[in-house]
C-alpha cells in the first residue's frame, strides 16, 4: 500500500517533484524531458512528513491571512513560518494521526493536484507518457509509491473531482499550496492555471497571496 507521506516527502525533499513536473513541461513543450528545477523542502519541515509538511504550510500561511484580517490586524511576522505537526494535527489542515483514511484520502488529494498543476501546458502523448514514466522509475520511490504515482498519471485530469474535494478553505489552501510546490510558475499556461485554480477553489486573494509567500520564504530557507 502507498504511504502518501513517504511519496509526498520524497518529491518535494530531493525537489524531484520539480524535475517530475519540469519534464511534463519539457515534454510537452518540446517532446523531450528537461532538468528544470523546482521546488524543495527543507528537511526540518519534511521530518513531519510530507502530507503534515503541506498541511503545516498551508496552517500558517492561513495564520497569517488570518491575522491580517483583524482588526487592527496582528503583524504576521510574528507568527510561526510552519508550525510543529503536532500544532496542526487535528485540525482542519490535518486528520489525527489515528485517522489513517482521512489522512490517505487528503494524501491522495495532494498528489492529483500536485500531478494537474505539473500537467497545466497540456495533455501528453503515448511517446511522453513513456519518457515521463521511465522518469518516474529514476525518482528512487518504492513499488508501492511508484506503482501508485503511475497510475495517477495515466489517469485523465479531472479538476470537478479534486474542486469537490475542498470542502473547507483549509483543504483548498492545501489544495493551492501542493499545487505550487509541484511547479515553478514561469510560463504564463501554468500562471493561468494557478489563476484559474484559485478561483474555482474560492480562495481569496489575499490567503493565495500568503501562500505564495510561504512557499518562496520555504524555497529561500
Amino acid at each position: 500500500m502507498a504511504d502518501f507521506n513517504r511519496l509526498i516527502g520524497q518529491l518535494l525533499g530531493s525537489g524531484a517533484a520539480g524535475g517530475f513536473a519540469g519534464g511534463l513541461a519539457g515534454g510537452l513543450a518540446s517532446g523531450m524531458l528537461t532538468s528544470k528545477e523546482g521546488r524543495k523542502l527543507g528537511k526540518k519541515t519534511l521530518k513531519m512528513g510530507g502530507v503534515a509538511a503541506v498541511g503545516a504550510l498551508a496552517y500558517a500561511a492561513y495564520q497569517r491571512y488570518s491575522a491580517g484580517q483583524q482588526s487592527p490586524p496582528i503583524e504576521s511576522s510574528s507568527l510561526p513560518q510552519a508550525p510543529p505537526a503536532r500544532e496542526v494535527e487535528g485540525t482542519a489542515f490535518l486528520p489525527p494521526e489515528n485517522d489513517t483514511a482521512g489522512r490517505d484520502a487528503l494524501g491522495l488529494t495532494l498528489v492529483r493536484a500536485m500531478i494537474a498543476a505539473a500537467r497545466a501546458d497540456g495533455t501528453l502523448d503515448a511517446q511522453e507518457s513513456q519518457a515521463i514514466f521511465q522518469r518516474i522509475q529514476a525518482l528512487g520511490l518504492n513499488a508501492d509509491d511508484q506503482a501508485l504515482l503511475v497510475a495517477e498519471m495515466g489517469r485523465p485530469v479531472d479538476m470537478d473531482a479534486l474542486v469537490s474535494r475542498a470542502d473547507s478553505i483549509e483543504v483548498a489552501a492545501e489544495i493551492y499550496l501542493a499545487s505550487l510546490l509541484a511547479i515553478d510558475p514561469d510560463t504564463a499556461a501554468e500562471k493561468a492555471y494557478l489563476t484559474m485554480l484559485a478561483a474555482r477553489l474560492n480562495l481569496p486573494a489575499d490567503l493565495v497571496n500568503e501562500l505564495h509567500r510561504q512557499v518562496e520564504e520555504q524555497s529561500a530557507a
